[in-house]
C-alpha cells in the first residue's frame, strides 16, 4: 500500500503565501513524477505543477512565475510554494505521485485526499 498525506491549506489574504507538503508513504521501490492538481469550486480538477524525477518542472500559465514545486527524495516529499496567491487560486489542491512499489514490483499512480485553499480579496 502507498499512500500520500497532504498538509499546509488555509485561508490566507489576497498577496499572502502558503507553502503545501505532500507525504509519500508504504512500499515504495521508486517515486517517479509528483504533480499537484487544484479544483476550484464547481470546477474540473487541473494540473498545478508537475516535478519528474531527474528535477524537472512544468506549471500551468496561471501559476508561473508565482508558484514553486519542489521535493525532498530522502523524505519522499513534494512541496507547493505559492506566493502573490490570487481569489481565483481558491481551490482544493490535490497531489499526485507515480512510482513502483513492492512486494510485486508494480507501478502505482495515487492521490492525496485534497487540502482546501481559501484565497479572500
Amino acid at each position: 500500500q502507498v499512500q500520500l498525506v497532504e498538509s499546509g491549506g488555509g485561508l490566507v489574504q489576497a498577496g499572502g503565501s502558503l507553502r503545501l507538503s505532500c507525504g509519500v508513504s508504504g512500499n515504495i521501490i521508486r517515486i517517479n513524477d509528483m504533480a499537484w492538481y487544484r479544483q476550484p469550486p464547481e470546477k474540473q480538477r487541473d494540473m498545478v505543477a508537475t516535478i519528474t524525477r531527474a528535477g524537472s518542472t512544468e506549471y500551468a500559465d496561471s501559476v508561473k512565475g508565482r508558484f514553486t514545486i519542489s521535493r525532498d527524495y530522502a523524505k519522499n516529499t513534494v512541496y507547493l510554494q505559492m506566493n502573490s496567491l490570487k481569489p481565483e487560486d481558491t481551490g482544493v489542491y490535490y497531489c499526485r505521485a507515480e512510482g513502483t512499489s513492492w512486494p510485486l514490483v508494480r507501478s502505482f499512480e495515487v492521490w492525496g485526499q485534497g487540502t482546501l485553499v481559501t484565497v479572500s480579496s
